[in-house]
């Protein structure tokens, strides 16, 4: 955690219902590459050929995906099979700037956000040649948003809007949704707890963010026991 009297920090609430969504969603952002829970620690996050698949540390949301992609880029070997998840060229748009896209119109909920890191992992795991770089990222956080809105929200929108929004066909994200769920065995929820534990390692793992609960327990005083009182 970082050192309030000498780091600029900007305070995240412990709950992330009330967490701004737009530094949520730069968060997510900036770790391009998911493979393993983002609760490990860097050296075990590498699987042969030592691809990071999911490591959390950065801004938000996207500035992870962006790390993890920029890591799997340069160790991806060129003969990966691909998925349907693999474009021909990686997309003209940032990850970045993709999934505030993504965030805004189809109006994800900071659940939602975290859900796609959980998925992630889950994919990862249960599919070790499945890897998050820039020919698969922007398709799985379309498809991956569309999921966890359906399995999360009330109200949500038709894959119609969603493709739209993701900038692909209706009939080519409802094939991504089918093979995403059957990469994620069907394992599609998350519990209160889990969520948590997701968004308590992303903003720690920041070292320009601090979480309130850290704050207040790193600016307390110490407490001052009384000695003992020897007879």
């Amino acid at each position: 955690m970082p050192d309030p009297a000498s780091t600029p920090v900007f305070v995240m609430p412990d709950s992330y219902f009330d967490a701004d969504i737009d530094r949520l969603t730069r968060l997510v952002g900036t770790c391009s590459r998911l493979s393993i829970p983002i609760t490990s620690s860097l050296p075990n996050c590498t699987r042969p050929p030592a691809l990071i698949h999911f490591f959390l540390s950065s801004s938000t949301v996207a500035s992870m995906f962006t790390r993890v992609v920029q890591h799997n880029d340069r160790l991806m070997p060129v003969t990966q099979k691909p998925t349907r998840f693999h474009s021909r060229a990686p997309p003209n748009i940032t990850i970045s700037d993709y999934l505030q896209r993504v965030t805004k119109y189809a109006l994800l909920e900071p659940a939602c956000l975290l859900l796609l890191l959980i998925y992630v992992d889950r994919i990862c795991e249960r599919n070790p040649g499945f890897t998050i770089s820039s020919l698969t990222v922007h398709r799985f956080i379309i498809t991956a948003a569309t999921v966890a809105c359906k399995c999360l929200c009330d109200a949500y929108c038709t894959n119609s809007h969603y493709a739209k929004v993701g900038g692909v066909s209706m009939h080519e994200l409802n094939s991504l949704e089918v093979e995403l769920l059957h990469m994620t065995g069907w394992h599609l929820v998350a519990t209160q707890e889990q969520l948590l534990q997701y968004y308590f390692t992303l903003v720690r793992q920041d070292p320009a963010l601090v979480l309130q609960s850290d704050l207040a327990s790193a600016t307390q005083p110490p407490q001052v026991h009384p000695p003992e009182n020897k007879q």
